[in-house]
């Protein structure tokens, strides 16, 4: 994943798309979009948190903190200036 190109020599976005649950990640792997990002950009756990931030941030989602960091890791290092990071995320949902 050289310069975020795929083999057909188009250019991704540099992203990742995490969620505990894989319903939503599952959408983007098989929606309109799919083409368009990387699949290693789309990491999904086995199950979702049940709108319980204990479970989700000491159980569940400690279960995939490594790879996600990883991705990152590799993404940063792809970058020749790197200036920060765009965070979106949802509570409840």
């Amino acid at each position: 994943m050289n310069d975020m190109i795929l083999g057909t020599g188009r250019y991704v976005p540099r992203a990742v798309f995490i969620d505990l649950e894989p319903s939503v990640i599952d959408e983007i792997r098989r929606g309109p979009y799919a083409k368009l990002f990387h699949p290693e950009q789309l990491i999904s756990g086995k199950e979702d948190a049940a709108n319980n931030y204990a479970r989700g941030h000491y159980t569940i989602g400690k279960e995939i903190v490594d790879t996600v960091l990883e991705k990152l890791r590799k993404i940063a290092d792809q970058c020749t200036g790197l200036q920060g990071f765009l965070v979106f995320h949802s509570f409840g949902g």
